[in-house]
């Protein structure tokens, strides 16, 4: 397995003392590798290489560059089951939900192969005669992209698919927690045909390596997903330097389930939201607004199902639910546990790590009742299995609940009442809405994004994607030699 950083085409072992331990969440005695953390010096090192690598590859044909994409989707296809395996090993996820992920990569790789036929612009009329205008999308440069943990394969796909198509080059800073996906990830590029310096991968911490891009005024664009605290300083950095910025950050996504609400498919849903990926994931369901009608009934079906759940190493196909990505996410969740009981909330399920696994970072599946808004496991992002349940007693205040929070990621509501579903479109404050199905998932044709504290900047995947890493140029072009402009005052 390549360790290290990957710069101008080749794997860099920095002078540094500070080294990187890659441990297996799941059994912290298993260390994956071990190797030194890169520095200031090789994130300027992998600038200079993507540099000069971009004229070349900004003047490729789109479509060519595409192709490396669609040669990229065919070998991961081939290695699915190795990157999965080491997603797993690394960040902790079940093996079946790291080959969804996994699959989920290889689809953002077809889908931007083929928006390498597709950067195009407008045509459109001008005041003047004799004038042809029209408007074309270039490449901003060299671009950089900081990913999280919870996603080391599909983040940094849907980042780098789109940034490479348009015509840039990449500095890439992966999670200090996942660098053995992310250097799979750089070889199936290599073994695609990219050239050398169009994609470099740069491992260290946020606080060396993500600063030094940040501040480097040669790298014209950042995207950035992970937490609001680093996000939001980065935002304020980056973009008091003029470059674009787009920082997809935190989530604390509510579930609606009206009278009338079909309980089993609502319980299927939210079980899933809620417990899938061990709940690291900002799209995960963490509350459930209920009506009174049906709240008891559905928290049963939902007890029911938690507590089957077996737990442990995610490489063992038959368990349900891995552990916590490291030691400090799994503090956070016991601490939140605590909280929520200190507060009143009344815990109905879990809470505890579960016992005959002390090598790992594992909680128990958790489920509170009697959650009222005002309570932070209610307005706080957790990111671990930890499932809140509130009562509200009509459409109006159960938005006013899933509203009242700083995040506006996703939402979903189970009715068959087209009313209800028409109002909690237009009402809820999110930037994906779901109808009768969970509040995860995401199509690479589609937008992904959302509101408020949850992120700023273009969306990600689908066209808009694309959209972040070009900048529109307009043209006029006059054929007759007798421009004539009429001006508007």
């Amino acid at each position: 397995m390549q360790t290290g950083s990957y710069i101008n085409g080749k794997w860099v072992q920095p002078r540094s003392e500070r080294i990187i331990r890659n441990v297996n969440p799941a059994d912290t005695r298993d260390i994956i590798a071990e190797f030194p953390a890169a520095t200031a010096a090789e994130v300027e090192q992998a600038i200079t290489a993507a540099q000069a690598a971009f004229p070349g590859w900004r003047n490729t044909p789109g479509p060519e560059r595409g192709r490396v994409l669609w040669r990229a989707a065919n070998i991961a296809r081939e290695r699915v089951d190795e990157i999965a395996r080491t997603l797993t090993r690394e960040e902790g996820k079940i093996f079946k939900e790291a080959r969804g992920e996994v699959l989920k990569g290889i689809s953002l790789l077809e889908f931007y192969s083929g928006e390498g036929y597709r950067m195009h612009g407008k045509t459109l009329p001008s005041e003047a005669r004799d004038t042809f205008t029209y408007t074309i999308r270039r490449p901003l440069g060299v671009v950089g992209l900081i990913s999280p943990w919870n996603f080391p394969w599909a983040i940094p796909v849907w980042k780098s698919a789109p940034a490479i198509v348009a015509g840039n080059t990449v500095v890439f800073k992966p999670a200090e927690l996942t660098p053995a996906t992310a250097a799979l990830m750089a070889e199936i590029y290599e073994e695609a045909g990219l050239p050398p310096g169009v994609f470099n991968m740069v491992v260290g911490s946020g606080a060396v390596v993500g600063e030094a891009m940040v501040n480097a005024r040669t790298i014209r664009a950042v995207s950035f997903t992970g937490s609001n605290a680093v996000g939001g300083a980065l935002y304020v950095k980056a973009a008091q330097r003029g470059a674009k910025v787009a920082c997809e950050m935190g989530g604390k996504n509510a579930v609606i389930v009206m009278p009338d609400a079909d309980l089993d498919k609502a319980a299927v849903a939210i079980h899933g939201g809620a417990f899938g990926s061990t709940g690291q994931r900002c799209t995960a369901t963490s509350r459930v607004i209920a009506m009174p009608q049906v709240k008891d009934a559905l928290l049963e079906r939902l007890v029911e199902k938690a507590k089957k759940m077996k737990i442990g190493p995610g490489l063992d196909e038959t368990v349900d639910l891995g552990p916590a990505v490291d030691e400090k996410q799994w503090k956070t969740d016991l601490d939140y546990i605590e909280v929520g009981k200190r507060e009143g909330a009344r815990l109905v399920l879990g809470g505890r790590q579960p016992a005959g696994l002390p090598n790992g970072y594992f909680v128990e599946p958790t489920i509170f009742d009697n959650v009222v808004p005002q309570m932070r496991i209610f307005r706080e992002e957790i990111f671990g299995p930890v499932l809140s349940v509130a009562t509200a007693n009509s459409l109006e205040e159960a938005l006013h609940f899933a509203n009242g929070v700083e995040y506006g990621l996703t939402a979903s509501i189970f009715t068959q009442n087209v009313d209800a579903v028409m109002r909690f479109i237009e009402e809820v404050e999110t930037g994906m809405v779901h109808v009768n199905e969970a509040t995860i998932g995401g199509e690479a044709q589609l937008p992904f994004g959302g509101t408020k504290a949850t992120g700023v900047g273009e969306r990600e995947m689908a066209e808009e994607g694309l959209n972040f890493f070009t900048e529109l140029k307009t043209v006029f072009i006059n054929f007759s030699g007798k421009a004539e402009r009429h001006l508007i005052r």
